[in-house]
């Protein structure tokens, strides 16, 4: 047989273990170009700049 706990962990107990599990939110910077949200250290998706400098070329509709 395998070993068994001695007593229930109570719920306290066990969601203080859990305090850490929950999500963070994504850190977003504003692109220096546009202005749009973007993930630091990231091309910018809606216009392709990263650093000032033009990296993708991006369709405008």
């Amino acid at each position: 047989m395998a070993p068994l706990p001695k007593k229930k962990i109570s719920s306290g107990r066990r969601n203080r273990r859990r305090a850490h599990h929950a999500l963070k939110s994504r850190n977003l910077v504003q692109c220096s170009n546009c202005g749009e949200t973007r993930l630091p250290h990231h091309v910018c998706e809606n216009c392709g700049y990263y650093q000032g400098r033009e990296i993708i070329e991006v369709e405008q509709e």
